[in-house]
């Protein structure tokens, strides 16, 4: 595939992915944990969300073809 498909379904794929993390973490943290029980989970989330976006951008923008 072309280096602009591999971007937009790339960045399509990341902010679904992003939507439902950021959302879980939500509603962990506002639920029955409390901020306090759902921040282990956030700083993850976090932490799997930047190496996402690493990898989409290794895939689509770091590599030279």
């Amino acid at each position: 595939m072309s280096k602009l498909v591999n971007l937009i379904t790339g960045l399509i794929g990341f902010g679904l992915f992003a939507v439902f993390i950021i959302g879980l973490s939500h509603s962990i943290s506002t639920g029955f944990a409390g901020f306090m029980g759902g921040l282990p989970f956030m700083i993850i989330a976090i932490f799997v969300l930047a190496l996402a976006l690493y990898n989409l951008w290794e895939d689509t923008l770091g590599r030279k073809d």
